[in-house]
């Protein structure tokens, strides 16, 4: 194992960096290969850049302690804009450029910022600032275009913002462990959005702890594609910044040539990310010869076996936490019957999968959601190793990760150190023993300060003795690793009174090819319901194998249009009947109350530009309840 850099003398986030500089000076740091010019800067010439920027500010004005919101998204300049409020010794209040107006705003007033850091123009101009009721000292650009000449506000651009501070060394920020280093807003799903107050000391132990699941080299490749304001990103960058990595900005739309052209050997993201890289992949495998198909299917099937086979004989089955010691003996059998085929499998098919990502992959890290099973075996059998860890923004964020020694697929994970898990019963709130489905509390040095100004909000998530309230539900293992069921406030309760958690049949029903995205509905009624979106694509070639005369319209049409399309044709609904109760059924704890009795088929995606979608990728559900409630409410009037 690499010996990792300690921080562990360091007071405030934003010290790291003079120690970087030193230590991976000519190492490049940030690079964003797609910007107009292309960016890279070393960790000399990013330091260099903090203290100009730092020193600018405070040239400014910028008092200690002030909120600097930085509305803004990735890129090298985001990470300056944002270590420099904090080198100058200002916390900041991060968001998204492309996030609404109304929040934006909300964000400033409810944060009291005196100071502002916008993307662009264009993002000035959406906010149409009211300054006597936004009163602020100074708006910095992101950009380098000319200041709005008709604002009254003191506005620079980022060129002179670091051209004030040249030459100049900006004065010591008073920060220490216990000082507010940022307000995260947690984006929620609805009503207004609450800011989660992170301390230094919640970082930095983010910086300190991380090692537990990534173990990085100097001037290793990461690809960086989640927000970077948001704190998953976030908390990763700085780890593996301080590590001397080197960061290289993507996007979605480029994400999949940059894995080939890059190489990265370590990137976190969603589960959304992962199996878009999945589907991709089946993509190509429908496109091959039937006898190719036959062959893949064959190896894959016998993989299956091979990794479950192992993961019995390893004791690191969830499904079989209590398997004797002869059927752990009797899985090391078929292990090693297994091995040959899989290892021809391996040379023949995983191999060029491998080649996606690149082919020198350390570790993914994979967050901000549930990762499907379907996933967590396919990773695990062309060899691309993916761990899973779990947080939530006001735990800044990781509490739970499995790691490379104990990789227990289908869980969250051992708690890191220092962190504690407590599993309640929702109602007595008296802890459960292992195994037991509760409430999620969480204890530990990454725990938030609080909300911002929301006293009575913070006592509902803190109690007394210092446990947050995660509002997940799960379970642990006798040796203590953290299985998630669903979010409490996304149980579905039918009107049988059973309590259903839609992720885990939402992700056993993706595993179609004919299914690109699925949220399930039924609150109050007698079964399930479900919204699909399908995979066109899929959908059209199996049309065409079945020799239907059928077309599909865009998502243009109204509903009542598309209901009169083909789409709405008996053979392809029979098609999604039968395909969502062959993935459910054949998922482990199967009940019938998880048959989803009515479904209907929408063409618009689940999308961060529609609003149905967060940040990181997550369905809103009653955002999207609230737009399709007609849709919905039909559906349950037939049953």
């Amino acid at each position: 194992m690499v010996a990792l850099v300690d921080y562990s003398s360091v007071k405030s986030l934003s010290e790291i960096w003079s120690l970087t500089a030193e230590r991976f000076k000519e190492i490049p740091a940030l690079q964003d290969p797609h910007a107009k010019i292309p960016v890279s800067l070393t960790y000399g010439e990013l330091y260099q850049k903090l203290q100009q920027f730092a020193a600018g500010l405070q040239d400014l004005g910028l008092k200690a302690d002030a909120k600097v919101a930085i509305f803004a998204d990735n890129s090298p300049r985001w990470f300056i804009a944002d270590q420099g409020t904090m080198m100058a010794g200002a916390t900041n209040v991060v968001r998204s450029s492309q996030a609404d107006r109304d929040e934006l705003l909300y964000i400033l007033k409810d944060s009291e910022s005196s100071g502002l850091i916008v993307e662009d123009q264009k993002t000035l101009q959406k906010l149409s600032l009211d300054f006597g009721q936004y009163p602020l000292d100074f708006i910095i650009l992101l950009s380098d275009e000319n200041s709005d000449p008709e604002l009254t506000v003191k506005q620079l651009n980022f060129s002179q913002l670091l051209d004030l501070g040249k030459g100049k060394i900006p004065a010591p920020s008073p920060h220490d462990r216990r000082s507010l280093a940022t307000l995260i807003y947690t984006s929620g799903t609805t009503g207004q959005p609450k800011g989660a107050m992170l301390s230094h000391g919640n970082l930095l132990h983010q910086v300190a702890e991380l090692r537990a699941i990534l173990n990085p080299e100097k001037g290793d490749r990461v690809l960086s594609i989640l927000p970077s304001w948001h704190s998953y990103e976030r908390s990763a960058e700085y780890f593996l910044l301080s590590q001397g990595c080197t960061m290289i900005y993507t996007s979605i739309r480029t994400f999949k040539n940059d894995l080939k052209k890059f190489k990265p050997r370590h990137m976190v993201a969603v589960p959304r990310l992962w199996e878009s890289i999945y589907e991709g992949v089946q993509k190509t495998f429908r496109e091959k010869s039937e006898n190719q198909q036959k062959l893949i299917n064959f190896f894959f099937n016998i993989s299956t076996q091979y990794i479950l086979s192992k993961r019995i004989a390893e004791n690191l089955s969830l499904d079989h936490l209590h398997a004797s010691g002869l059927e752990r003996a009797i899985a090391q059998l078929k292990t090693l019957l297994f091995t040959p085929i899989h290892l021809l499998g391996d040379k023949i098919v995983y191999q060029k999968i491998r080649e996606v990502t690149g082919g020198e992959v350390k570790t993914f890290v994979s967050g901000g959601g549930s990762l499907a099973k379907h996933l967590d075996d396919f990773y695990e059998i062309v060899g691309i190793p993916v761990l899973v860890g779990y947080g939530l923004t006001e735990t800044s964020p990781v509490t739970n990760a499995r790691t490379h020694s104990h990789n227990l697929r289908y869980s969250s994970g051992k708690p890191i150190p220092q962190t504690e898990i407590r599993i309640v019963d929702p109602e007595t709130r008296q802890t459960l023993p292992p195994e037991q489905r509760g409430i999620v509390l969480i204890r530990g040095p990454q725990v938030m300060m609080g909300y911002y100004n929301k006293p009575e909000a913070t006592a509902k998530a803190i109690d007394a003795d210092g446990w947050f309230d995660s509002g997940d539900l799960g379970w642990v293992t006798a040796a203590n690793d953290l299985v998630l069921t669903g979010r409490a406030k996304d149980t579905i309760v039918l009107s049988n009174g059973e309590n259903i958690e839609p992720q885990p049949i939402e992700d056993a029903c993706i595993r179609s090819a004919y299914i690109d995205q699925i949220m399930l509905v039924g609150q109050d009624q007698k079964a399930l319901g479900a919204l699909i979106v399908p995979n066109l694509e899929a959908l059209e070639k199996w049309v065409k194998s079945q020799s239907l005369d059928l077309t599909f319209p865009d998502s243009s049409v109204s509903f009542e249009e598309l209901k009169q399309s083909g789409l709405y044709n008996k053979a392809v609904l029979d098609l999604f009947r039968k395909e969502l109760n062959r993935e459910i059924k054949d998922r482990p704890g199967y009940r019938p109350d998880d048959q989803i009795k009515n479904f209907t088929l929408i063409l618009e995606p689940f999308s961060l530009t529609n609003g149905m979608m967060t940040q990181t990728l997550k369905i809103k559900r009653p955002v999207v309840t609230e737009h399709y409630r007609g849709i919905i409410e039909g559906m349950f009037e037939k049953s």
